[in-house]
Parts: structure tokens; sequence; C-alpha cells
């Protein structure tokens, strides 16, 4: 509304959602597919995704949805499934952890990268008429290829080991598929995604392992500085223990001597990642 009446030139982006499809049975899916959505945040996505149609034909506004299908990366938030997955086994590699808990490992998805599709976005509306776009991969793994490929590229070895089912994960109402059929945004967009399912786990895991490692350095060297000051021992010998290297991005601490945090160490560790918090210490 308010993009009708002040800036009807304006161009928008509606983000719409592979889980509008829901629990449909007739995948792959394209823009002519039935909308059957199987949770309220799909329902929602289905009533603003039928509204910018609504207004795009009343109104004449260059109004554009993209439906979406699982888009990751990096920026992913922890509590979802993919990026649970690569922080378990980074932490997993680096000894902090054990185990990690899932739902339905047989849940399949058409799995890409976030950076590839923020480019769909950008192109839908650099076009002269607006429209809804699928983007998507094209291609359909479940949870536990996911996990099995991420483990085995960080060197783990059998997932299985790992890896517990608990019935708390799963959802009230399972969608077991969803497929994208990205043709049209292929063929009008000339767009293409360029990272794949194989590249995307090993992208996943190698942040998080240097994000994990990058924590248990600070935390490791924080420590260190923290029993030198209170045994007033010398600093420089405390320092030969921990690579550093300087880099592009500042300083990196490679290769610190292991450590495993326990309650007690918590504090550190929250030094390390809150570092705003502690300036007259950090000073």
């Amino acid at each position: 509304e308010a993009m009708r009446h002040i800036v009807p030139e304006a161009r928008f982006y509606q983000a719409s959602s592979s889980e509008m499809f829901g629990d449909n049975p007739d995948f792959p899916f394209d823009e002519d597919s039935a909308l059957m959505p199987a949770s309220p945040y799909a329902c929602a996505k289905v009533f603003a995704h039928n509204l910018i149609r609504n207004y795009r034909e009343s109104y004449n506004l260059h109004v554009s949805s993209g439906i979406l299908f699982n888009h990751e990366s990096p920026r992913r938030g922890e509590t979802f499934v993919t990026r649970k997955i690569t922080l378990a086994a980074a932490r997993i590699k680096l000894g902090l952890q054990d185990k990690l808990y899932l739902g339905n490992l047989h849940a399949k998805r058409d799995w890409g990268f976030a950076g590839d599709y923020v480019k769909a976005m950008w192109l839908m509306l650099q076009q002269e008429e607006p429209d809804d776009y699928v983007i998507s991969s094209n291609y359909m793994h479940s949870v536990e290829e996911f996990a099995e490929r991420v483990f085995k590229y960080a060197g783990l070895g059998n997932y299985k080991e790992y890896v517990e089912i608990d019935e708390r994960f799963f959802r009230p109402h399972e969608v077991p598929k969803l497929l994208g059929d990205s043709s049209k945004a292929r063929h009008k967009l000339d767009w293409r995604p360029e990272v794949h399912f194989e590249s995307l786990c090993q992208m996943l895991y190698d942040h998080d392992y240097r994000m994990k490692l990058s924590t248990q350095a600070l935390g490791a060297l924080m420590m260190a500085l923290q029993k030198s000051l209170m045994e007033q021992s010398d600093i420089t010998e405390i320092l030969k223990t921990f690579d550093f290297q300087n880099s592009q991005d500042g300083l990196v601490i490679n290769n610190p001597p292991t450590v495993k945090f326990n309650h007690d160490d918590m504090a550190v560790l929250d030094m390390a990642k809150n570092p705003e918090e502690y300036k007259d210490l950090k000073e």
C-alpha cells in the first residue's frame, strides 16, 4: 500500500518460499505447481505470494516473487539443520562435542548457495516486466546425505558414529520432499547456480571449523595470558606456544594448544566472543 501511494514506480521483491508447496506429491515444482502449505509459516508465505500477484494485476506495480528453495551460507542461523550439522562436525573435530542430535534424516531438500540466489533476486528486478520465478538447483538431497558428506569431508569417518535421532526435532506435519524446477529463471533471467551441493557442504564446514578454531585459540590465549599475569611469569614464553600469522584479515592464530572448555571457562569464552564488553580488561 505504501509503495502504491508513494512510490508506484519502485520495484519490489517478495521473498516467497518453496515451503508453500508443502506436501504436494507432484514434484518437481515450478511457478504453476499447486500450493499446499504444511505449516503456519508456509500459510503466511502463500498469503503474501498471492497478495503480490493481486497488486501486480490490480495496480500495475513492478512487484515480483522469488520462490526460493533452500539457500544456505555461513550466515545461516545455527538452529537450521545445515549449520547444525556443520557446527557439530567442527566441534567434534576439535574435541568440543561428542554427539549430534537430529530429527528426520530422510527429509529431502533442494539446496543451493544463498549468494547465487541473491543474484537471481537482483536479476528479477532488472526485467522490464515483473513476474514470479522459482529459484532452485534442480537437485534433491536428504538430510542424511548432507551429514554424510560433511562428516566425510571433516575426516571424521562414518557420521552414524556421532548422530543420534531425537523425536523432538521431528515436524508435526512433515514435508518429505522439496525439489524445484527453475527452467523459467534459467531461460528468462539467464541465471544458473554456480555453487553445487558438494562445494556447499565444504564451504559451510570450513567456515564453522575456522570459527570454532578461532574461538578456541582466543580462549586458550586469554587463559594463557591470565595464567601469566597471576604467576607473574614471562609472557614471551607463553606466546611461543602459539603460532601467529599476519593476514589480510588481521592476526591469525594457527594450531593453538588443544583446550577443552568447561563451565568455569565460559567467562573467558564470553570475553573472546564479546570483546566490546571487556574494553578495560582488553586494554
